[in-house]
């Protein structure tokens, strides 16, 4: 081989590691421009709430300033509709696209006495066709007049009704799941009901038990379901503002939401 021959192979040699070396580092670029840009995508979270017996005010606020706090982007829609009754069809689950554009619906309403089940079924289909959910106490006592489990199955747990507050101590029995990494090992509630679990349905995972001060009977206090295509994150506490002070609470429920809107349609 000619010397020239030599320098001409060696150039182009020259010529393809840069040309390799420079496609690598575009495709790290792109690659790390889209992981921030994925990181900073704020979840679109639509928080349904309302009814009786609790501050919905504060709480919305309290679950707004925890996401916030923990450097979790969202943007919120709260809907407060239906008063302060037991008792209520809103007008927001008339529109079959109520729950379009949502990363995460959290339910924090409280209509017990609402029995319709064509209007339940308006609001279990869309998540049971994929949109995520977060459920919040009074959410396991809503619609438990009627006679339909479509919202009890959806919820992943059935509670009909509730003990007195106290302070609960809270055993984490899923310690390697996100959603409770780091749980302390003697955390108490804050000052809260106990919500009574009569059925835990088959596609839910227990994430924490308290025990009823009654019965000595353990009950899921925290728990993840999977109901069709959508996962869903629920805790049976919340009934008090002490509950939306409560820097584990809200932390533990922050993590739900986050762990609930991961899940994307495929």
């Amino acid at each position: 081989m000619s010397v020239r021959w030599r320098l001409v192979c060696f150039k182009e040699s020259l010529t393809m590691k840069t040309l390799l070396t420079a496609m690598a580092a575009l495709t790290i670029c792109v690659t790390s421009s889209l992981s921030v840009q994925a990181e900073d995508v704020p979840i679109r979270i639509l928080l349904v709430t309302g009814g009786c017996c609790h501050d919905y005010d504060f709480q919305a606020k309290a679950m707004q300033k925890a996401l916030k706090d923990q450097g979790i982007a969202a943007e919120w829609k709260v809907v407060n509709e239906g008063g302060k009754g037991t008792e209520a069809e809103i007008p927001l689950y008339e529109d079959p696209e109520w729950a379009y554009g949502y990363d995460v619906v959290i339910h924090n309403e409280c209509f017990a006495n609402t029995t319709d089940p064509a209007y339940i079924r308006k609001i279990t289909g869309p998540h049971k066709a994929g949109v995520n959910a977060v459920v919040i106490h009074c959410a396991m006592h809503t619609y438990r007049a009627t006679d339909i489990d479509d919202w009890r199955e959806f919820l992943g747990v059935t509670s009909k009704h509730h003990e007195h507050q106290s302070e609960y101590p809270v055993k984490a029995v899923a310690k390697d799941h996100p959603i409770m990494e780091g749980f302390p090992a003697d955390y108490k509630s804050a000052k809260d009901e106990l919500y009574i679990i009569e059925k835990v349905w088959p596609n839910t995972e227990v994430l924490a038990t308290s025990i009823s001060e009654k019965t000595g009977k353990l009950n899921p206090v925290f728990w993840t379901n999977r109901y069709g295509k959508a996962r869903v994150f629920g805790t049976t506490y919340g009934h008090s503002v002490a509950t939306f002070e409560d820097p584990v609470f809200l932390t533990t429920l922050t993590r739900g939401i986050k762990w609930a809107a991961e899940n994307k349609p495929k």
